[in-house]
C-alpha cells in the first residue's frame, strides 16, 4: 500500500493539473470501488472548480469552490495517470514532458475530464481504493480523518508529542508509531527504516521511551529521522515495490536506498558484522538489525 511520501509525490504530480481548474465531465465506469460512490457523484463534482489539494495521511482531498471536497484513497494498487488532451502522459511539476502514450486499461475506473481536455484516470486492479465527497469545512470530523493523529512532518509531531501517546504503552514501538491515532501517515516502509536510524527495536516497548521525568533522550533523535526519511523519499517520488507509480506512470527511486526494509539476511551496512532480520508483528513484516537496535 503506498504510504505517506508516496500519496504526496501522487498529490504533487495532480496539482498542476488540477489547480484552479473545473471538472468538465467526471466519466464512472462502474458502480463502485472499494465501496459504492457517494450520491450524485458525478453531478456533485461537474462544473466545481478544484481551489487546492491537501494530503492529510494517506488520503488525498480536492478542495472545490462548492464547498466540498473529494477524497481519495489509492489504496493497493489505486494510481492516477494525467492526460494531455491528445493522450500524452504528463510529467508532474510546472512544465509538462513527453513521457509516452497511455493505453486505456479495463481497471480504468473514474476519468475526470477537465475544462480544458486534461483528463485524470484512475486505474485500480484490485479495487480497494475509494472515493468519497465530504463538506471542506468539517472535514476532520468524517468517520475516516477523525480521531487521525498529527502529522509526521508538522511542528506538532515532536519529542513531548510522543512521550504523551507512548506513556504507559507496552506495545512494541514499531506498532505505536504504526497506530494512525499516534501520528498520521507512517506505514511499515519508512517505519522500519526510521527505527534502524535512530537504533531502536522495533521489539522495544513503547513506553520504555519516556522516562518518570518526561522526554527520554532518544525521542528527539527518533522524531528527526522520521522527518528526515519521509523529506528524503519525498525527494525521491516514494519508492516502487510493485503497484505504485507517480501521475506521469513514472516511479520513485527511494526502495534503491533501504538500509533494512525487505533485506532480511543481508550484512548490516553499520558494519557491524550481523546480519538484517525480519520479525512479523501484528502481520506485518519488521526488519532490523539486533546489534544495532536495542
Amino acid at each position: 500500500m503506498p504510504e505517506l511520501p508516496e500519496v504526496e509525490t501522487v498529490k504533487r504530480g495532480l496539482e498542476p493539473a488540477l489547480m484552479g481548474q473545473r471538472f468538465a465531465r467526471v466519466e464512472l465506469r462502474r458502480a463502485n470501488l472499494r465501496f459504492a460512490f457517494p450520491t450524485r457523484f458525478a453531478e456533485r463534482l461537474q462544473g466545481a472548480r478544484v481551489e487546492a489539494l491537501e494530503r492529510r495521511a494517506k488520503y488525498i482531498l480536492m478542495h472545490l469552490d462548492t464547498g466540498e471536497s473529494l477524497l481519495a484513497h489509492l489504496g493497493m494498487t489505486g494510481r492516477f495517470t494525467v492526460l494531455h488532451p491528445d493522450g500524452r502522459m504528463s510529467e508532474p511539476g510546472a512544465f509538462y514532458h513527453e513521457v509516452g502514450y497511455y493505453t486505456e486499461s479495463p481497471h480504468d475506473h473514474v476519468v475526470l475530464v477537465m475544462e480544458g481536455g486534461t483528463r485524470i484516470v484512475y486505474n485500480d486492479a484490485r479495487r480497494f481504493g475509494f472515493m468519497d465527497l465530504l463538506e471542506t469545512a468539517k472535514r476532520e470530523e468524517h468517520k475516516l480523518l477523525k480521531g487521525i493523529g498529527v502529522e509526521p512532518l508538522g511542528n506538532s509531531f515532536n519529542a513531548d508529542h510522543l512521550a504523551e501517546k507512548f506513556r504507559g504503552k507496552s506495545a512494541p514501538l514499531k506498532s505505536a508509531l504504526l497506530d494512525q491515532r499516534v501520528v498520521a501517515g507512517l506505514g511499515n516502509i519508512y517505519v522500519s527504516e526510521a527505527l534502524f536510524r535512530a537504533g531502536l527495536s522495533p521489539k522495544r516497548k513503547a513506553g520504555t521511551l519516556v522516562t518518570r521525568k518526561g522526554t527520554d533522550a532518544r525521542l528527539e533523535p527518533l522524531v528527526r529521522h522520521i522527518k528526515d526519511i519521509l523529506t528524503e523519499a519525498i525527494r525521491a517520488g516514494g519508492s516502487t515495490l510493485q503497484d505504485f507509480q507517480h501521475a506521469d506512470g513514472s516511479q520513485g527511486s527511494f526502495q534503491q536506498r533501504f538500509k533494512v526494509y525487505d533485506l532480511a539476511g543481508a550484512p548490516c551496512p553499520n558494519g557491524c558484522g550481523h546480519a538484517i532480520k525480519r520479525l512479523v508483528q501484528a502481520g506485518r513484516s519488521s526488519f532490523y538489525c539486533a546489534h544495532c537496535q536495542k
